[in-house]
């Protein structure tokens, strides 16, 4: 095939993919040219998550009449005059490429008035085709719409999510934007309803407030000690150890005030919480670096989120060592004390009755000759999820929503009887997990089991929710998901974060056993939730369903119901790291037995391992 120069409309089109991915891609950068114009309020409004309409209004100084096509050429630009420039960009756009990507993939109306002239200019661009310029009276600054985004590039637009979603990313976005630049006015209307307003007042404070709502702002204090010898300097907010979450996503770090992805400075605000959070919790924090522009270079990618810096390990260490010193100024690691906490093992002899009159299943039939290294893990707290903090016991949770009640039979022999291996089991259905005997508990995270082919090693995690999830769908479809209803409603301020998720899935989250309705700006009453959070807090088990529907890898499944349904049981399921007692064990292998797809949870993930009698006897060499 001989080589060919791309004519000029498809190399645009390939080139607008790297700039504009998605909706809030062109959204963020309409934005950045408005912050560059120096406008004090910027307006946003978006109809079906962006793909039918973006209008982003400023109050910018706006562009002269001369210059207002030239705006729509690849790589024309105000903000740089030399590749000198490069080496100290001070602005959030430099690259000139923002409005003749999306002009090559969308239809485009401009309306521009410079502050210096009477009249300003409306033109008007379809695919990247000129098609009217004209004089029109427009009070200062720029309005720009873009319609019908990608509808020129079937193969980007057949990838883009649902509306709800590509407006939770726009929501991100505008939230972004008013985190770094509090003292602009940032408001986001999507589809006719107001999802975000900042009041401009120049306090990051109040801008957490509008973000994350009153209660979780208190929640966050200010970082100080920001000063470091490699000219950055660190400043923002970071939660208190009480405020946390099971992702990363909330982590938010900006460079010069661009907003920024850096896995490594990620790594290092929370390094900063070690020991002060459980495994697997997250700390929500905005942090703001401040460093000359000619110590990092921001033009590594069209999108702009990645860099590269001059003394990447010096910024590591000014991030985490400010953190560090705010969290030791207003949250001081507990001092374990000898009068507080009993470190010391009783007696050997005593610890072994004790545990074998206790019953801890694995743990007799461990080697008790020699005493452990470690204090005794067994009387100490075993959670890694403070959403458990409140349960009353790990059986709590297993006989939350009992399965007999559920229409999911139960075998009628006990799985303490399971046969031997025999012809017989050849014949089973692939997808039925045979009766097994629990022998114990293995790192308070693995139940161990026998059964006809050996050794199963059973995640407890894993199969509970599986458990959780065949029961909840049966009871979704009888329409009979039970519930557990407040005395009282509970307030609940989703901010802006969760706000848009909570309208998006609020039919979702009804099928699903949580009563919700609106009490305010972004504020919701709950007023019940699903009975397998019965024991739990109800804002927070909202609170970290929301986190499960914003991540989005948990949102796996043939319907947003059952998406939902496997993001509950994800987070109401027990945890690897409590300690179970070997009924609450055989009450659980019962249950992952009745399932009809026991081999793996809701998201993909095994349930169990099977460790074979034929290996077994080849690992000891009794078989050749």
């Amino acid at each position: 095939m001989p080589i060919r120069v791309l004519p000029p409309e498809v190399a645009s089109r390939i080139a607008a993919g790297e700039v504009i991915e998605r909706p809030a891609s062109a959204v963020k950068e309409l934005v950045e040219n408005s912050l560059d114009a120096g406008a004090a309020e910027i307006r946003i409004d978006v109809r079906e998550g962006g793909r039918r309409l973006i209008r982003v209004v400023d109050d910018g100084i706006g562009i002269p009449t001369t210059e207002a096509s030239l705006a729509f050429e690849r790589h024309a630009t105000s903000k740089l005059t030399s590749s000198d420039d490069l080496e100290h960009i001070a602005t959030l756009g430099f690259r000139g490429e923002a409005l003749a990507s999306i002009a090559s993939v969308a239809q485009v109306t401009l309306l521009t008035r410079h502050a210096d002239e009477a009249v300003g200019t409306q033109i008007r661009v379809d695919g990247g085709h000129l098609v009217s310029q004209e004089a029109k009276g427009a009070p200062p600054g720029t309005a720009i719409v873009v319609e019908n985004l990608f509808y020129n590039v079937p193969a980007r637009l057949k990838f883009l999510r649902q509306p709800a979603t590509e407006s939770s990313h726009i929501a991100a976005t505008v939230r972004n934007f008013a985190l770094a630049f509090p003292e602009r006015r940032f408001s986001l209307t999507s589809d006719g309803r107001l999802v975000f307003r900042s009041t401009g007042s120049g306090r990051l404070e109040d801008v957490l407030v509008k973000v994350y709502g009153l209660e979780k702002a208190r929640q966050m204090v200010a970082i100080e000690h920001g000063e470091s010898s490699n000219a950055a300097r660190v400043a923002g907010f970071v939660s208190l150890p009480s405020l946390s979450r099971s992702n990363r996503n909330q982590i938010d770090l900006f460079l010069n005030r661009r907003h920024i992805q850096d896995r490594a400075l990620t790594f290092a605000v929370t390094e900063a919480y070690r020991n002060r959070l459980m495994v697997g919790r997250y700390p929500v924090a905005v942090v703001l670096i401040d460093m000359d522009p000619s110590l990092v270079d921001v033009n590594v990618h069209p999108a702009k989120a990645e860099v590269r810096f001059q003394d990447e390990r010096g910024v590591f260490r000014a991030v985490q060592k400010a953190i560090v010193a705010t969290l030791t100024e207003h949250a001081p690691a507990p001092e374990i004390r000898p009068d507080a906490v009993t470190w010391a093992v009783p007696a050997w002899a005593e610890r072994r009755q004790a545990l074998l009159a206790a019953g801890q299943g694995l743990q007799q039939q461990m080697d008790l000759t020699s005493p452990p290294a470690a204090p005794d893990w067994a009387s100490l707290p075993q959670r890694d999820d403070s959403t458990h903090a409140n349960e009353e016991s790990p059986a709590a949770a297993l006989a939350a929503v009992p399965a007999e009640q559920n229409g999911i039979a139960q075998r009628a022999t006990s799985s303490e009887s399971a046969p031997a291996a025999d012809g017989n089991f050849e014949q089973q259905a692939a997808d039925i997990l045979p009766m097994l005997r629990v022998v114990g508990q293995m790192g308070a995270t693995f139940i161990v089991a026998e059964g006809p082919e050996g050794m199963y090693l059973v995640d407890q995690h894993a199969a509970h929710e599986r458990i959780l999830f065949e029961q909840m769908m049966a009871q979704q479809a009888a329409h009979s998901v039970p519930q557990q209803a407040m005395l009282e409603p509970i307030v609940f301020e989703a901010g802006t974060v969760h706000g848009g998720l909570l309208a998006a899935f609020a039919e979702e989250l009804t099928a699903t056993g949580f009563g919700v309705e609106p009490f305010g700006s972004d504020t919701w009453l709950v007023r019940s939730v699903p009975a397998v959070y019965a024991r739990v807090d109800p804002r927070r088990a909202l609170e970290e369903v929301l986190e499960g529907i914003a991540d989005g890898r948990d949102l796996v499944g043939d319907t947003r119901e059952a998406a939902l349904t496997a993001v509950i049981c994800k987070r109401a399921a027990i945890k690897g790291g409590q300690v179970l007692s070997l009924e609450e064990m055989r009450q659980l292998v019962r249950q992952l037995e009745a399932c009809q797809n026991p081999g793996s949870c809701p998201h993909g993930r095994p349930t169990m391992l099977v460790l074979s009698t034929a290996q077994l006897e080849r690992e000891f060499g009794r078989r050749g």
